[in-house]
């Protein structure tokens, strides 16, 4: 859902700022087993390509993990194939956690 909209003054609508609560799934499909929920806020944080600032939790609902979270911070360079953010905390079952998440796109 978008949350602030600025007047767009650049190709990578800067400032632009998205809240988002998806489902978080065990597999890339949208049919797969529900796990619980990706919940955050992502900016778009450069003027000058396409980047986002991503503040992530996955909110985990079901199995060992249920009500455990992990909580991520950092960039988002969207073009990359690969992009690496900071693990910065974690509850219940991650509790102290502390490294770093790699994402990357998949088609569902």
């Amino acid at each position: 859902m978008q949350i602030i909209r600025l007047p767009n003054k650049t190709a990578t609508s800067f400032g632009t700022t998205f809240m988002v609560d998806d489902p978080l799934t065990e597999k890339p499909k949208p049919t797969s087993k529900l796990v619980g929920r990706a919940q955050g806020i992502y900016a778009f944080a450069s003027q000058s390509d396409l980047g986002l600032l991503m503040v992530m939790n996955f909110a985990f609902s079901e199995g060992i993990y249920n009500g455990s979270a992990i909580s991520i911070l950092g960039q988002n360079a969207v073009l990359d194939a690969v992009r690496e953010m900071s693990i910065v905390r974690g509850s219940r079952i991650f509790w102290f956690a502390r490294g770093y998440a790699f994402c990357k796109d998949s088609l569902a």
